[in-house]
């Protein structure tokens, strides 16, 4: 589950370069943003690290994006197989030459995007630009390459399913969604993932739909010089050539009654309760949305009366948290709440239940709210103390926009949310024809 507003590392941002920015500022470093005649955009942010750089190449597509029944999976597949090497650079010189510069370079996957990330000496930057606009221009993987990482995933996927939260948040997508492809969590269906070693052809199809410039962001941060910067990725990423056609997602349709269902755990756990609802999509300009991202920690983060009585002072559940998610499209806002009793089920339920009424009908305290405000603020800002950190606070937004410039557009919106803000989004979103539960028991011992 993401964090609420924690999940902000990345900003309010100056103005520089083509970005204007129209509100205050939060976000303390400037940026340039440049785009290159096919597409590709450089989002560069200078700031004080001396000799460090971080370099991330966010790939707009994620889970979300796989369309095809019976191909779930595949985003996060290439993850994978993004470190399998090209002509010029096999899997065993890149790696050699990360080893060699002391690199520090992964990947993940989520449901809206892909990214991978390399943390560098700032003396290395033009020959990470170089490997890397190799090989996403000109990966290159065999049949046989392509079917031993398929066992691979499948193993991830087996050892991360004996997660039981990984079991939970699998149903609970299954059950709240029909028609949209965040039905299926980022790793697939286990059905698909399964047979993913027959699909060789459909494998080099993906790659040369989806991993093209114009769905492509570059992030680079820390001590470099943004002119000179410019110039190695014109020169290495210049010549790639457009093809993105962006899929065509299938919207999810109003639900219209709650959904329940229960799942057996094959092993032993605490009893887990998720109670989500469909909400809306990343919208700074929704007040609805803006103001459930604060209700959702109102209501049931560490602050929260619910969370304060029922962890600590009755220590009725191991853990109690709130996701408000940012997506691109509806996702769920979701409440959990790990159970120490399991006859006590029915009783948690209710009292989340209860809270939530309370906050449809009695408005927030004044003080409270304006203390929240300020602790995200910081909260954020506290966050921004590495490249890394700051590059990687940026590819959610990416992800969504394509942009960073807005953060501050929503920071400022969240400002400008009121208590009877909160009243309203709590009637529109917490209602029980936008709800699925799910509860999560373990085996008996």
């Amino acid at each position: 589950m993401r964090p609420l507003f924690l999940t902000l590392a990345a900003l309010l941002v100056t103005a520089a370069a083509t970005v204007a920015a129209p509100a205050p500022r939060v976000f303390p470093y400037p940026y340039e943003k440049h785009t290159l005649p096919n597409g590709l955009t450089a989002i560069f942010v200078p700031m004080q690290s001396p000799g460090v750089v971080a370099y991330y190449s966010v790939v707009r597509t994620g889970s979300r994006d796989e369309v095809e029944e019976g191909k779930s999976g595949f985003a996060h597949f290439f993850e994978h197989m993004m470190f399998r090497g090209t002509p010029k650079y096999p899997q065993a010189v890149y790696e050699g030459i990360v080893t060699k510069i002391g690199a520090n370079t992964n990947a993940y996957t989520t449901d809206d995007h892909t990214a991978y990330h390399l943390k560098i000496a700032a003396e290395d930057l033009p020959k990470v630009i170089e490997i890397e606009a190799d090989r996403f221009q000109n990966l290159a993987f065999s049949k046989i390459v392509f079917q031993t990482e398929a066992g691979a995933v499948y193993g991830e996927y087996r050892k991360s399913i004996s997660s039981p939260f990984s079991l939970l948040n699998e149903r609970l997508q299954d059950l709240a969604y029909d028609a949209h492809t965040y039905k299926h969590t980022t790793i697939g269906f286990e059905r698909d993932i399964m047979v993913m070693a027959g699909q060789f052809d459909y494998s080099l199809s993906f790659f040369k739909r989806f991993y093209r410039p114009e769905n492509v962001v570059l992030v680079v941060a820390g001590d470099f010089e943004p002119k000179t910067t410019l110039a190695h990725i014109e020169q290495h990423y210049g010549g790639w050539a457009r093809g993105y056609v962006a899929p065509a997602i299938t919207p999810e349709p109003p639900q219209k009654a709650e959904r329940t269902a229960e799942v057996t755990y094959p092993g032993k756990t605490l009893p887990i309760l998720t109670v989500a609802y469909k909400g809306d999509a990343f919208d700074p300009d929704n007040r609805d949305y803006v103001a459930a991202l604060l209700l959702g920690e109102l209501a049931f983060g560490e602050t929260s009366e619910l969370r304060k009585r029922l962890l600590l002072r009755e220590q009725r559940v191991q853990l109690l948290a709130a996701s408000i998610p940012q997506n691109r499209d509806q996702p769920l806002f979701s409440i959990y709440a790990m159970i120490k009793n399991s006859e006590d089920i029915a009783a948690i339920r209710d009292e989340i239940y209860k809270t939530i009424d309370q906050f449809k009908e009695t408005p927030v305290d004044a003080t409270r709210l304006r203390d929240l405000k300020r602790r995200n603020k910081y909260s954020f800002l506290m966050g921004l103390d590495t490249p890394d950190a700051v590059a990687a606070g940026l590819a959610r937004f990416i992800s969504l926009t394509g942009d960073i410039a807005v953060i501050d557009l929503l920071y400022a919106a969240a400002d400008a949310v009121t208590a009877e803000d909160l009243m309203r989004a709590a009637k529109k979103y917490f209602v029980p024809e936008r709800r699925n539960v799910i509860v999560l028991r373990g085996v008996q011992s």
